[in-house]
């Protein structure tokens, strides 16, 4: 199979599959005139990094659980310890968007949505300077608002 073939078969893009080969995720054969040439165990390779990608698993991750799909004398506490610990990451980006969702659905019911300058969602983000000039937060869940929205960044 070509190319097109592969990504027609295994749902990814060709540049994703490009990708894939060029970080030594598969490697395809080439032929004489230079073009990769697919077989059934780069397409089931790739259909693995494609279903694993969907599932949120990081590169390193993939590669890791591509070492253990081939690796028959694999143990299954390796892989399950890979899924938990993704879990477990997946299950603390929840509870940090859930308490985001909550601030800003608790923001948007105080604010009247009128004509009058006074807006409660645009004084949280503000944040003012206190008079004797240090920069302090209006309170403490801000501070855990905003270090949140950093864990949650650096998750993706």
């Amino acid at each position: 199979m070509n190319i097109g073939d592969v990504s027609e078969r295994c749902g990814l893009p060709a540049k994703t599959i490009r990708y894939y080969e060029d970080i030594g995720l598969v490697q395809p054969p080439r032929r004489e005139n230079g073009y990769r040439e697919f077989g059934n165990r780069e397409l089931n390779k790739l259909a693995f990094l494609g279903r694993a990608r969907s599932l949120g698993f990081s590169i390193q991750q993939c590669r890791a659980l591509l070492s253990l799909y081939e690796d028959r004398e694999r143990s299954n506490s390796d892989v399950k310890a890979i899924a938990k610990t993704h879990l477990e990451r997946i299950d603390r980006k929840i509870e940090q968007l859930q308490s985001l969702s909550a601030t800003l659905r608790d923001l948007v019911k105080r604010c009247q949505g009128d004509r009058r300058p006074d807006c409660p969602i645009l004084n949280d983000l503000a944040q003012h300077i206190s008079n004797e000039g240090d920069k302090r937060t209006s309170d403490h869940s801000s501070q855990k608002r905003d270090q949140q929205m950093l864990e949650i960044q650096s998750v993706q």
